[in-house]
């Protein structure tokens, strides 16, 4: 059994974030996390060649049954559904692929992936598992797995951010749009934006917030234009990269994601469901 532990321990933060990338939930990451340790101290070590591979093919299993679980929640979910964000610690920023990986506009990119397409992608261009590995925990062939990873790696790549931003972009436009809210000065905001910029808010039916995509520099301007004068901002690395938080009355409100694409925000990702943000306030170790 100590053996067991110390293994699942050393490996813990690798599957909690191959389970979040998969489902985009850290609450049902945990879930996952407890289903493969039950799984797991059943398992004769003697047995396993590489346990590190054995726990994430576990894990994988058991992220693809609640992600299907989660497809049909998402379905009744009231207005746009956005990850649940992540305080994370500052040096994952330095690692550039793996912020990007678990960044808010990927994560999105990620949910429009069937779910097998989604766990092939995420095991071999984040993770980079040889494709037998895969083939075991998606239950496929390899040649299989290879077909897919093909095809949702092109589906990906038209989809995601044109370019990756560095650190340092991502708090120098975070820093600027704060500047900007804080100021009411709508034009630097509408300077900083492009015209077809896309607002998602997610309420979760439980606190306000548009239950459509606000779309268009105008009229996301205009909203943002409302939280200045009411509210506290700051900023904090989430999901690897740099975002706004809102408070009201030091009680944290709207974490707010941006993605950058050629200098301007193309997006903004504004999470309001109370039960989302209590991973913003202690922070969430994420691993490659």
């Amino acid at each position: 059994m100590q053996s067991a532990t110390e293994t699942f321990v050393a490996h813990r933060n690798l599957l909690f974030t191959v389970a979040y990338e998969m489902l985009g939930s850290a609450a049902d990451a945990e879930d996952v996390l407890q289903e493969t340790w039950l799984r797991w101290v059943d398992v004769d070590l003697d047995s396993v060649r590489d346990r590190r591979a054995y726990l994430v093919r576990i894990a994988t299993r058991q992220a693809l049954t609640r992600l299907r679980t989660l497809r049909r929640r998402k379905e009744a979910y009231v207005g746009p559904w956005l990850p649940e964000p992540l305080l994370t610690v500052p040096d994952v920023a330095e690692d550039v692929e793996l912020a990007d990986s678990v960044s808010m506009a990927m994560l999105l990119v990620l949910e429009t992936l069937a779910p097998v397409e989604r766990a092939v992608f995420v095991l071999r261009d984040v993770f980079a598992l040889e494709y037998g590995e895969i083939a075991d925990a998606v239950e496929k062939s390899p040649a299989a797995v290879r077909q897919i990873a093909h095809r949702a790696r092109a589906h990906v790549a038209a989809r995601r951010p044109r370019k990756t931003v560095s650190p340092a972009q991502s708090r120098d436009a975070v820093a600027a749009f704060r500047r900007a809210l804080e100021t009411g000065d709508l034009q630097r905001l509408l300077d900083m934006i492009a015209p077809d910029v896309v607002l998602l808010t997610d309420g979760g039916g439980i606190v306000r917030a548009a239950v459509e995509p606000v779309v268009g520099a105008a009229a996301v301007a205009g909203v943002l234009g409302r939280i200045g004068a009411a509210m506290s901002l700051g900023t904090a690395p989430v999901n690897g990269h740099t975002a706004l938080l809102v408070r009201r009355d030091g009680v944290l409100d709207t974490v707010i994601a941006v993605r950058v694409d050629d200098g301007l925000i193309t997006g903004l990702y504004a999470v309001r469901n109370p039960e989302k943000l209590s991973r913003v306030e202690r922070e969430t170790a994420v691993r490659r």
